[in-house]
Order: C-alpha cells, then sequence, then structure tokens
C-alpha cells in the first residue's frame, strides 16, 4: 500500500525550483533515507509532505489525502527538524503531556524512559537546551509520537557520534515493535544504511535515484590500472567518478552492471568497494574531477 505519492511536484521559491517535476512513491511500513547535498530540494520536500508548505503544482498525497491544511495528515504525521520549537511557558515534562494529548498513539512508557535515559531534567525548557539536546529531545517526541508517517530532517543535528548511534538504535527498536512509514534526512548516510530499507536520493530538486539500500550497495565498483587501458575498456561506458592513482595509472569507479567483472581481472585491473555514501557524491558531482577542478 502506497502512503506517499508524488506526481511532477515542483515547488517555486522566487524564481528557482526547490522541486522540479519530482515524481516518487513511498509504501506503508518502511524506513527510507533522503539524501542530497545542502539546496538538493530535501527540507522543502519534507515541509509539503508534513503540511506545512504548499506544492507550486503536481499531485501530493499522504495517507491518501492533500497534506496541505490537513487535520488527519496532521495528526497522523509529525515532522522533525532542528528548528522545533514549543511554547516557551511549558516545560519539557509539560510538553510530554500535551503530545500525549495530540498524538492517538503516543507511547508514554518510552517518551519517559527515553527522557530519563537522556537525563532532562523535568522543569527544563526546550529553548534553553543545547543544540544537541534539543535534537535528542526532539527525537524522542519523534518515537514517542508513533505517528503513521514520520518525518525526519536532520534529526541528529548537534549530536554526538555516541548519542547518535543510540538514537538510530532506539529508532530500529521501536519501529519493529510498532511499524510505520519513516523518512530521515540526512548527511550521515553511512550510519544509518543498517537502518535504512530504501533510499532516495535529490539533486537540484529531481529524483536521481530511488532504490533499495541493498542494491545501492552494490550499485558501482572501483577500478584501478592503466590509464590507457582502463579509458579504452570503458569508452562508451558511463563513469562516475575519476582521478590519477600513480604515474599512468587511474581509478574510476562505474556502475557495477555496466562492466564485465571478470574481463576487468583479465585485463589486471584492482576491483574495489564503493561505498554507498560514496556513490551519491560522485552521482550528484557539480562536474568532472570533483573540488580538485578548483585547483587546475
Amino acid at each position: 500500500m502506497e502512503v506517499i505519492h508524488c506526481e511532477n511536484v515542483t515547488k517555486l521559491q522566487g524564481k528557482a525550483k526547490a522541486l522540479d517535476q519530482l515524481s516518487f512513491s513511498i509504501k506503508e511500513n518502511t524506513i527510507t533515507g533522503l539524501i542530497g547535498r545542502n539546496g538538493a530540494g530535501k527540507t522543502t520536500l519534507l515541509k509539503i509532505l508534513g503540511g506545512l508548505w504548499r506544492e507550486t503544482s503536481g499531485e501530493v498525497k499522504v495517507l491518501s489525502r492533500r497534506p496541505f491544511n490537513s487535520l488527519y495528515v496532521s495528526e497522523n504525521s509529525i515532522y522533525i527538524d532542528d528548528a522545533f520549537h514549543f511554547p516557551s511557558h511549558l516545560n519539557l515534562k509539560e510538553i510530554l503531556r500535551e503530545g500525549e494529548r495530540f498524538y492517538p498513539n503516543w507511547n508514554r512508557t518510552l517518551a519517559e524512559r527515553l527522557f530519563d535515559y537522556f537525563e532532562f531534567h523535568p522543569k527544563q525548557t526546550h529553548a534553553n537546551l543545547s543544540k544537541g539536546k534539543r535534537s535528542t529531545f526532539n527525537m524522542i517526541i519523534g518515537l514517542a509520537s508513533r505517528c503513521k508517517v514520520t518525518l525526519y530532517d536532520e534529526p541528529t543535528a548537534g549530536m554526538d557520534r555516541a548519542v547518535r548511534k543510540e538514537m538510530y538504535r532506539v529508532l530500529l527498536k521501536d519501529y519493529l515493535e510498532y511499524p510505520r512509514t519513516i523518512i530521515i534526512s540526512s548527511h550521515y548516510l553511512e550510519e544509518l544504511e543498517d537502518l535504512l530499507e530504501d533510499v532516495l536520493l535529490l539533486d537540484n530538486g529531481k529524483k536521481v535515484l530511488h532504490l533499495p539500500m541493498d542494491e545501492l550497495k552494490e550499485f558501482a565498483v572501483g577500478l584501478t590500472g592503466r590509464s590507457e587501458v582502463l579509458l579504452q575498456w570503458l569508452r562508451g561506458k558511463t563513469i562516475l567518478h575519476q582521478q590519477n592513482a600513480g604515474p599512468n595509472e587511474l581509478y574510476a569507479v562505474v556502475k557495477k552492471e555496466d562492466i564485465s567483472l571478470p574481463e576487468a581481472q583479465r585485463l589486471g585491473m584492482t576491483i574495489s568497494p564503493v561505498s554507498s555514501s560514496d556513490v551519491c557524491v560522485y552521482i550528484t558531482d557539480r562536474g568532472q574531477g570533483g573540488i580538485d577542478r578548483v585547483f587546475r
């Protein structure tokens, strides 16, 4: 069952297209990683799905309804980012009580145990928390709400690595106990690999890839060999990335399905894996050679 469906969605911000004819669907009870460089359109997309912003054109459906100004979508979805704010007159414990009043699937036990585990003080106010502690508290709200659709926009901003790992473990354990549709936008794809089922990669407001995480892990390989031999063999194929690997040697990253690995080995090339995070970087590279172009 499709929980989220976008068809030719465009969002204009001034004259610029934050989203450009974007089409994709996300099925029920999956965890999807929303990946892309800064300015790729991730936050814009999540705010549209959360009903906070209106699309300029195209069709958006969340839980079979248009999300903008939909009370049903608001009740059954939650959008969490590092700018998530609460009324200043409420302390943290009071915020948890209000969350229970609003979200029908609220898990009080989970909220209180995480609150204690991460050592929050009941009388603290949200505005006086450090950035990392605010992100931790916000993520607790997102988890405890147990909404049918949970949208996390860089939820671990400001957290140290140890806390990020703990929060990801909590998210996965709670998801297994209570499955729902979760989208996580993050710059830490390598930390999320074991959590994600699918990856949606955006660039300049357009969909570049939308595929299972397992397929992304096998999407590309690295080849190292003599420059003239490697370039001749790869003629006509898409090279995602290349760089010098030594005198007369070249390193190239190519789609795995485009080449024969046994033939590459016969030609004396060294084959190496390419991380999912690097694949996303190479695919959205602004130009051949990346930052090295600046120094040419």
